[in-house]
């Protein structure tokens, strides 16, 4: 599904001074990774080629730099050095953001370790940051983040939005049958087929986290910063799925 949406632009070409080139949105699940799903981990393979193929995209749009938006605990900014842990779920090995130095620290929250984990299957060596979001950040300061993402950037990047939706697909969910959730994850994927970061930014905190919904903080990072770039925008959604009641998207966002 294909879609644009049009941003803010100035007369004198402001999307050439905003070096936003492509971004893409994946989510993530532990089992994702192989070595954590064991005999269920084919269960989520169209998943896992999904992920790889937008990162692929990312990479085809030619950045100079990676970063990554994920949620956690609080906003904050991450070293190329530091690491994620997936030790809680039986992987042991750490996974880096980048560069493997004595300097780094175990510091990234679940979303970035996953995306760590996908950037590093494609065996790039291109440089990575990544910045989380608390999960509980207003619509605006999201929008406001992702602003200065892309114009304080000096590089051209590509962006790589970690995020989950509604937990609440049934009542083997996490969070148990929600008859909101349905609606509310047609509404994401809409948005995220369609390149609308109004969509996004009007998803309603309280609502998301009634429904136990870990994307829509990084989602209205991703509308901020598709607004910031200004021009138009041409959305893909590849994948639209709830595996055990999880919902999870996959989609690339370029300028149109």
């Amino acid at each position: 599904m294909t879609g644009s949406a049009r941003g803010r632009t100035g007369a004198s070409g402001y999307r050439e001074r905003v070096p936003l080139v492509a971004a893409a949105v994946c989510p993530h699940p532990p089992l994702i990774v192989p070595e954590l799903a064991g005999a269920a981990a084919p269960e989520l393979d169209d998943l896992r080629t999904a992920c790889d193929a937008a990162v692929g995209q990312l990479l085809a749009a030619g950045p100079d730099e990676i970063l990554l938006v994920g949620d956690g605990p609080e906003t904050d900014w991450f070293g190329p050095a530091d690491y994620g842990s997936l030790h809680g779920y039986g992987l042991r090995r750490p996974v880096y953001l980048w560069k493997r130095m004595c300097s780094g620290a175990e510091l990234l929250p679940l979303s970035l370790t996953i995306g760590a984990w996908l950037v590093g299957r494609s065996a790039t060596d291109l440089p990575r940051r990544a910045h989380s979001v608390a999960a509980d950040a207003s619509p605006q300061g999201c929008a406001e983040l992702g602003a200065s993402l892309v114009t304080e950037a000096e590089r051209r990047t590509a962006l790589l939005v970690m995020g989950d939706g509604s937990a609440c697909r049934g009542t083997k969910a996490p969070g148990y049958d929600d008859p909101r959730a349905q609606a509310y994850d047609d509404e994401v994927a809409r948005a995220l087929a369609d390149a609308d970061p109004d969509a996004l930014l009007g998803l309603d905190p309280g609502l998301s986290a009634e429904l136990k919904v870990a994307g829509r903080a990084p989602w209205q990072v991703l509308a901020g910063a598709a607004r910031a770039a200004g021009g138009e925008w041409r959305g893909e959604l590849d994948y639209y799925q709830a595996p055990y009641g999880v919902s999870y998207f996959v989609a690339n966002w370029e300028p149109a």
